[in-house]
């Protein structure tokens, strides 16, 4: 088993950085399969330009405690099941547009 490791992420998405800066969100999505359970992850925004300017706005590291497996598609975001399969379900707790602006 590999040790926990630290992850800095930047945040792009406007209507979620003071509301994660602030402690409000707990969650993110992020793709591939490199974070797990014990893992620290901190998070930045930037003064400028996306990976073109300094880091801003970074907040502490926290301490990952659930990771989900998911899947994004047009009809809707499906987790992994029992036996392989991909289970078509609408995940209500991923707050996403207007949740995220506070309306």
């Amino acid at each position: 088993m590999r040790p926990p490791r630290k992850w800095n992420l930047p945040l792009t998405y406007r209507p979620k950085i003071a509301r994660v800066a602030s402690g409000e969100i707990r969650q993110t999505i992020r793709p591939g399969l490199k974070y797990r359970v014990g893992d620290q992850v901190s998070f930045h925004g930037w003064e400028g330009l996306p990976y073109r300017s300094r880091w801003t706005n970074r907040t502490g590291y926290f301490k990952l405690s659930s990771v989900t497996d998911i899947r994004v598609f047009p009809h809707g975001i499906t987790r992994w099941k029992l036996k392989g399969q991909w289970i078509p379900e609408m995940i209500d707790w991923i707050p996403t547009g207007a949740d995220l602006e506070g309306e």
